[in-house]
C-alpha cells in the first residue's frame, strides 16, 4: 500500500463516466462494486476495541472519498488509490476514536510508534530503552518523546466505574446527559433526506444504528446476504454523507 501507486490504463469507463457526469446512480454503483475492498482491508485492521462493522463503515467512508476523488485521467489504478485512502480513513478511526482526551496528531502518531520501537529495543538491548534511546530510533528530540508518553496517558482512560479514594465511583457523582440533546441539528438536517430513501434502506439505518445490530444480525433480520447489508447500508451512508455536506 505504499509509495506511489503504479501509472497504468484503467479503462474504467464507468470511473471516467462518473469523474464527466458525477451521476449519484453511477457512483453508488461503483461504490457497491468495490466494497470487497473495504471488507478485505477492514479485517486487516480487526482489534479488540473495535467491532468488525464499525471498521467497514470507516473504510466505506474512504471508499466513497476514493471514488469523489479519483481523476482517471492521471492514469493511476483505481484499487490502489482506492486502498490508500481506504486505509488512511481507518487509521483515522483508530486516531480519533482511541484518545480519550485530545492531542496533537504529531503526539499521537509518536507514540503510537513508540510501542513496537520499545518491543524492539528491549529485546536487542536486554533492558528497558532509555528515552535517549527511543529518541535516537524515532528521529525524535528527547522533548518530544517524554511529551508523547505523557499524552498516551490520554489514549486510554481509567473507567468512570473505577472505585475512587472513597471507595466510590465517580459515575456515582455525575448526572445524567441527554445525549440526544446535543444531536438535535444533525437529525433536524438528516431526517428529511433519511425520508427520501427507499423503504428497505431506512428499515436497515434504523436496525443499524437505533437497535445497534450488527450486519450480520441485519442480514438475519432482513433475510438478505451479509455482503448486501453492507452495500445498502454504505450506499444509503454516501447519500446522507452528501446530503450533510450540502447543508
Amino acid at each position: 500500500m505504499s509509495g506511489t501507486p503504479e501509472r497504468v490504463d484503467s479503462g474504467d469507463d464507468k470511473l471516467r463516466e462518473y469523474s464527466r457526469s458525477r451521476d449519484r446512480a453511477l457512483r453508488d454503483e461503483i461504490i457497491e462494486a468495490h466494497l470487497d475492498l473495504v471488507h478485505q482491508l477492514a479485517r486487516r485492521f480487526v482489534k479488540r476495541s473495535e467491532s468488525y462493522d464499525d471498521l467497514v463503515q470507516a473504510g466505506s467512508i474512504g471508499l466513497i472519498k476514493a471514488v469523489d476523488g479519483f481523476d482517471p485521467d492521471l492514469g493511476f489504478e483505481f484499487a490502489a488509490y482506492a486502498s490508500k485512502t481506504i486505509v488512511g480513513e481507518l487509521k483515522r478511526h483508530f486516531r480519533d476514536k482511541g484518545w480519550s482526551v485530545r492531542a496533537p496528531r504529531r503526539v499521537q502518531e509518536l507514540y503510537l510508534s513508540l510501542g513496537q520501537v520499545v518491543d524492539d529495543l528491549s529485546q536487542s538491548l536486554g533492558r528497558t530503552p532509555t528515552v535517549n534511546e527511543l529518541a535516537e530510533a524515532t528521529s525524535a528530540s528527547e522533548e518530544e518523546v517524554l511529551e508523547a508518553l505523557e499524552a498516551g496517558h490520554a489514549y486510554r482512560s481509567a473507567s468512570l466505574d473505577t472505585p475512587g479514594p472513597e471507595g466510590e465511583p465517580l459515575t456515582s457523582r455525575l448526572g445524567e446527559v441527554d445525549e440526544a440533546y446535543t444531536k438535535v441539528d444533525e437529525r433536524d438536517i438528516l431526517l428529511p433526506h433519511i425520508a427520501e430513501l427507499p423503504e428497505r434502506e431506512r428499515f436497515i439505518l434504523h436496525l443499524r444504528f437505533v437497535e445497534d445490530l450488527t450486519q450480520s444480525e441485519i442480514a438475519e433480520r432482513v433475510g438478505i446476504s451479509q455482503m448486501h447489508v453492507s452495500r445498502l447500508l454504505a450506499r444509503s451512508l454516501a447519500k446522507l454523507h452528501e446530503a450533510y455536506g450540502e447543508e
